[in-house]
């Protein structure tokens, strides 16, 4: 479907981006339910000729205080969605912790179990990078005073981001399946089998809950959403509403890098064209429309033209449309359907 490069709309798209940053509340996250699988945990308990050397099995169970490890897992699936990637978990020191002296137990005032670091790289299905997330904190025990209820213990944070996720800041729980979650072997065992050793196990369903420097919006004029009928490029009204399974265009910031990209700051180029490297999505009450483009507007700063379809069967009178970017959702605008 060919991109529309008319002065009109590069002219809207110029002064609509900071006037919709403007109008935001404050600031509230998005929640990301993350699938692992094959996740193992690494104890460094062997000499450092002999790391990684095993091609043998070598299930153990984890000891007291003090033990250090590395973890990998893969990343599958965000919020439902199929995606690619890898989370390693560095145990920077195994605490066992509690109020009351317990052997190889460290003796503190707020019982946790672990020192962590957490390190996601998401991937696209094909490959392409979308982003990393760094988060740091304590495992077990109570979550933090303020924190969404679905984090239900640890206290961790996200301290950074990259890509599609640069400057997020947020909570984190590393949810573990009770019967097959994480395995834990000897850091002799060779890692390159991880996945057939695995057998099933090491899964895990971490929780995050970012807050992103910057978030999908769709634009807004003085008339309405920027959403055009595809066909003619007129915009949808209440006078001219879409037609289930009709095309339409919507204008947009704040989704975030594209490829093959362009330095902070500087305009999306025509040729070649800029395609956002993160998954895009827009949810027509709350059922996703087919994205058929999603990509930087040619010549606008943090201006994005996005095509999609809307669903077979959406019902007549107003319909609620969201645009995600990285699973990064923002409130919805209405839009009039005959």
């Amino acid at each position: 479907m060919r991109l529309l490069y008319t002065i009109g709309l590069l002219a809207l798209l110029a002064p609509l981006a900071p006037r919709a940053q403007a109008q935001t509340q404050a600031p509230i996250g998005s929640m990301l339910h993350i699938e692992l699988e094959n996740a193992t945990v690494y104890i460094s308990d062997c000499p450092s000729s002999q790391l990684a050397t095993s091609a043998s099995k070598l299930d153990r169970p984890l000891g007291g205080a003090f033990e250090i490890g590395f973890a990998i897992a893969d990343i599958v699936s965000v919020n439902g969605r199929p995606v690619k990637g890898t989370a390693y978990e560095t145990v920077l020191a195994s605490i066992v912790g509690s109020p009351n002296p317990v052997p190889r137990g460290a003796l503190v005032d707020s019982p946790r179990t672990a020192v962590l670091q957490w390190d996601l790289d998401f991937v696209n299905p094909d490959g392409t990078a979308i982003g990393t997330i760094q988060i740091s904190g304590l495992n077990g025990g109570s979550p933090p005073p303020g924190a969404p209820k679905e984090i239900g213990g640890g206290a961790y944070t996200v301290i950074a981001g990259t890509g599609a996720f640069f400057g997020v800041r947020g909570y984190f729980q590393p949810v573990q399946d009770r019967t097959l979650g994480e395995r834990v072997t000897s850091a002799c065992e060779d890692p390159a089998f991880r996945r057939v050793n695995a057998e099933g196990r090491g899964k895990r369903h971490p929780v995050l809950y970012l807050v992103p420097m910057t978030r999908p919006e769709i634009l807004i004029t003085p008339t309405g959403p920027a959403i055009i009928h595809a066909s003619d490029y007129s915009f949808v009204t209440a006078a001219k509403p879409v037609e289930p399974g009709e095309i339409l265009t919507l204008y947009a910031s704040g989704l975030g890098p594209t490829r093959p990209g362009v330095d902070p700051g500087q305009p999306f180029t025509s040729d070649p064209p800029q395609m956002v490297n993160s998954p895009v999505e827009v949810l027509v009450n709350g059922k996703p429309g087919e994205v058929l483009y999603a990509g930087g507007y040619a010549g606008a700063v943090d201006g994005y033209q996005v095509n999609f379809r809307i669903p077979d069967g959406t019902a007549s009178g107003q319909a609620f449309i969201q645009l995600t970017s990285a699973w990064i959702v923002r409130g919805a605008v209405k839009i009039a359907v005959r």
